[in-house]
């Protein structure tokens, strides 16, 4: 029951559980019998799927054997070394298929171990590969990624526009505001009055305002004359930067938050919701073009490119067309990619030298380099286009062990 116990908890839990059964044993005990247990048989797998993993990454590597039909590790090596592998295969007769990445240790490890033995390269690895070959493709065309630019209207030099709006607005009358609504009321109100035949004094009274400003309400025709010159030509705190503020918008600073803060640096003591209402009116008089759009990154186009077709958004797959009209090279790449991805999909590996026929009559030299990596493990290469094994297991397997 122990054993059990162990095998199933190790240590620590183990000794928990076994304690609450009325067993007491400690956790060394418990460690110590699965140590005493005897190792499983070990049966040579038929289909035999290798790979590396990291005991320290970068400097040690061990090597993960699993048997690829029934998903189990078999056996675990000290390092990756072509003679280990080559020695284990030897030491156990029987591997037929051998499920492997595109390593030319392991390679040459299973020629000299198991000399008959099919080799099968992972189409997971093939497809990176690839992957690999056309980012290369896409670099040396990154130029061609961003739109062109189409010419748009001939704009006014932006600082001569503000220095006209300075001066229109100084001779404009004020149309808002609680000094204008106030003046205009004002305004009614006395030439009401005055229609009625009260005089200036008694105006004055019942409105309780000076006559002067009863005089000057009455003696101007429109309210508008009062609103022009005496409050719309009156200084402003933020007169003396009102220069920078037209440079920095003509450069495209459009942010209130970040001219208040550089104007704070230059001396300005005024409050920020002075900048933001003179801000406000530059939006309004010359509103700035949308930003260019961002072109689309290496890595963005290759995504593109080397995925499903049905997996991409209606922008991904109108810039992609675009682009592809724009740069001959990467659509035929584009050609290519889809050729490749139904030869594999459909486990068609007898079809590859036709493909590769094809690419090497044209004119892609990163993708002759993927062909030419193909040439040097072809047999592999095609017996994992065509059989249903993969290295996914052995994968699966190595991930736990970085989980460790």
């Amino acid at each position: 029951m122990l054993e059990r116990v162990a095998v199933m908890l190790a240590g620590r839990a183990g000794a928990r559980l076994a304690d609450t059964l009325g067993v007491r044993a400690s956790r060394s005990t418990l460690l110590r019998l699965i140590r005493r247990l005897p190792e499983p048989e070990v049966h040579t797998p038929r289909v035999l799927g290798v790979d590396e993993f990291a005991l320290r990454k970068g400097h040690n590597y061990g090597t993960i054997l699993v048997d690829i039909e029934t998903r189990t590790p078999v056996d675990l090596l000290p390092d990756r070394e072509t003679s280990t592998v080559a020695r284990w295969l030897t030491d156990h007769p029987g591997v037929q298929v051998i499920c492997r990445d595109r390593s030319t240790a392991y390679a040459e490890a299973g020629r000299l171990g198991a000399p008959d033995a099919v080799h099968v390269a992972d189409r997971w690895h093939i497809w990176k590969n690839l992957v690999e070959a056309v980012e290369k493709t896409v670099i040396q065309h990154r130029a061609l990624l961003r739109e062109p630019e189409e010419p748009g209207p001939v704009r006014p030099n932006p600082a001569e526009q503000i220095t006209d709006l300075e001066s229109r607005s100084a001779g404009e009358p004020r149309q808002s505001g609680r000094l204008s609504d106030r003046v205009r009321e004002q305004h009614a109100a006395v030439h009401a009055l005055l229609d009625e035949g009260l005089g200036l004094r008694p105006i004055a009274r019942r409105l309780g305002l000076a006559r002067n400003t009863i005089r000057r309400l009455a003696h101007a025709a429109t309210a508008d004359e009062l609103l022009v010159g005496r409050w719309t030509g009156r200084t402003s705190i933020l007169d003396p930067y009102k220069p920078y503020l037209h440079q920095r918008w003509a450069e495209g600073c459009t942010v209130a938050r970040r001219l208040f803060e550089e104007l704070r640096e230059r001396g300005y003591h005024g409050g920020e919701s002075v900048v933001k209402k003179y801000v406000q009116r530059l939006r309004e008089a010359f509103p700035h073009d949308d930003p260019p759009r961002k072109a689309p990154s290496v890595r963005d186009v290759t995504s593109w490119i080397t995925r499903r077709p049905d997996r991409l958004d209606d922008d991904q797959e109108r810039q992609l067309k675009a682009i592809l009209a724009r740069c001959p090279e990467l659509d035929r790449a584009a050609e290519h990619v889809r050729a490749f991805a139904e030869l594999m999909n459909n486990r068609q590996g007898q079809d590859l030298d036709q493909w590769i026929e094809r690419v090497q009559a044209d004119d892609l030299p990163s993708l002759h380099g993927f062909v030419n990596g193909l040439g040097q493990d072809r047999a592999a290469v095609v017996a994992g286009l065509s059989l249903s094994y993969s290295s996914g297991a052995v994968e699966g397997h190595n991930n736990k062990i970085k989980m460790l």
